[in-house]
C-alpha cells in the first residue's frame, strides 16, 4: 500500500519568472483593465485605486521588487530540496487550465490526466498581454520537455473516485491542437522551476476553478483531497507518494488578509474555515486557491505536519494589484 509522505503547495506566475525591474509591463495591463476583482466585487483600477486608499507606493518601488523576487526563489529552492530529499516514488499534482487544454466546447470540473507521456512546451504567442511571454522560460525549458505519466494510478484514482460518487472526466494525451500544446502553465510551472524536469511518474489533476458554470464548490474540494488520500493508500503500484498544488495565492488583486485567513486555516487544520469563504471571493486569478484545498485535505487526513516556508505578497501598481505568493509544505 502507498502513502502519502509529502505535501507541496506554490504559486505560480509571471512574476516569478519576470526580472523584478520588467513588472511594470504586466502593471500596465492592471492599469487598463476595467474589471478587477476584489472581495466580491469588481473595480476599473481608479476605483480600486480609491477603495485601498492610500495605495502601495512604497511596495512597488524597484529595491522592493527586487527582495520580493528574490525571496520568492529562496523558498522555491527550499521546496526544490525538500522533494529531492524526500524522493517520493510518485507525485500527483493538482492544478487549473485557463484554456490552454481545454476550450470553450468542453470544460470538466475535474479532469484525471491517465496518459504515459506529459508534454511541457513554452508558449509564446505574438498577441499575448504584455508581460507574460517574457515569463515563459519559468514554465518549461526552451526546447521542451517530456515527462512520465503513471497511467496504473492515476486509473486507480479514477475507479476509486468513481465509487465515492465523483464524477470525473479522463484524458489520455495532451491535445496537439490546443494553444500550448501541452500540459498546461500550472503543472509546467511545478515540473520545470522546482522539480527541475526531472519529476517522478505523475498524474496531474485539473480542476476548472476559472470558467463558470461548473466549478467545483469549497467543500467538494476538500473532499476530493481526502478522497485522494483513500485512493493512494489502496494503490499497490508505488510506497510513497507526494501530492502537489500550483496557484494562488490572492491575485490579480493582492489580498493580504484572505491570504493569512487561508494560511492560519492551513496550519490549524481548520478545514471548516477554508470551507465558510464565500465562494464569490474567489474570482479570476484567486480562484487557484481551490488548487490548494484538496492538497490541505490529503495532508491532514494523512497526518502531515505544516511548514510554511514564506508568504510574499507581490505589488506591481499602486492600487495593490500583483500577485500573492505562497510556498508551503507537510511531512
Amino acid at each position: 500500500m502507498a502513502e502519502i509522505v509529502l505535501g507541496i503547495g506554490s504559486s505560480h506566475g509571471p512574476l516569478l519568472s519576470t526580472p523584478p525591474e520588467k513588472w511594470d509591463l504586466r502593471a500596465q495591463a492592471d492599469r487598463e483593465n476595467k474589471k478587477h476583482w476584489y472581495r466580491g466585487k469588481t473595480y476599473d483600477y481608479e476605483s480600486l485605486l480609491k477603495e485601498r486608499a492610500p495605495g502601495f507606493a512604497k511596495e512597488v518601488a524597484v529595491e522592493v521588487r527586487r527582495d520580493r523576487f528574490a525571496q520568492c526563489h529562496k523558498a522555491m529552492e527550499a521546496l526544490t530540496r525538500k522533494f529531492k530529499e524526500t524522493a517520493p516514488d510518485a507525485v500527483v499534482i493538482v492544478g487549473n487550465d485557463q484554456r490552454e487544454f481545454f476550450d470553450e466546447g468542453l470544460t470538466p470540473s475535474i479532469t484525471v490526466y491517465r496518459g504515459g507521456e506529459i508534454r511541457n512546451l513554452q508558449h509564446t504567442p505574438a498577441n499575448s498581454p504584455p508581460g507574460i511571454n517574457i515569463a515563459e522560460p519559468g514554465n518549461a525549458p526552451q526546447e521542451g520537455a517530456s515527462y512520465p505519466g503513471s497511467t496504473a494510478l492515476a486509473d486507480h484514482i479514477l475507479d476509486s473516485l468513481a465509487a465515492e460518487n465523483f464524477d470525473l472526466a479522463q484524458s489520455d494525451q495532451t491535445p496537439t491542437a490546443a494553444p500550448r500544446g501541452g500540459i498546461p502553465h500550472a503543472y509546467g510551472f511545478l515540473y520545470h522551476s522546482i522539480l527541475g524536469d526531472t519529476p517522478p511518474p505523475s498524474v496531474p489533476i485539473i480542476l476548472n476553478v476559472h470558467f463558470p458554470h461548473n466549478v467545483p464548490k469549497n467543500r467538494r474540494c476538500l473532499d476530493l483531497g481526502a478522497a485522494l488520500t483513500r485512493a493512494i493508500r489502496s494503490f499497490n503500484g508505488f510506497k510513497r507518494v507526494a501530492i502537489m498544488a500550483s496557484g494562488g495565492l490572492t491575485h490579480f488583486v493582492v489580498d493580504e488578509e484572505l491570504d493569512r485567513k487561508i494560511l492560519a486555516a492551513m496550519q490549524t487544520c481548520d478545514e471548516p474555515a477554508l470551507e465558510a469563504i464565500p465562494e464569490s471571493m474567489f474570482k479570476v486569478g484567486t480562484a487557484e486557491i481551490k488548487n490548494w484545498y484538496p492538497v490541505i485535505a490529503a495532508a491532514n487526513k494523512a497526518g502531515l505536519r505544516y511548514h510554511l516556508v514564506d508568504y510574499v505578497p507581490c505589488y506591481r501598481s499602486e492600487a495593490g494589484t500583483g500577485n500573492a505568493m505562497a510556498f508551503v509544505y507537510w511531512d
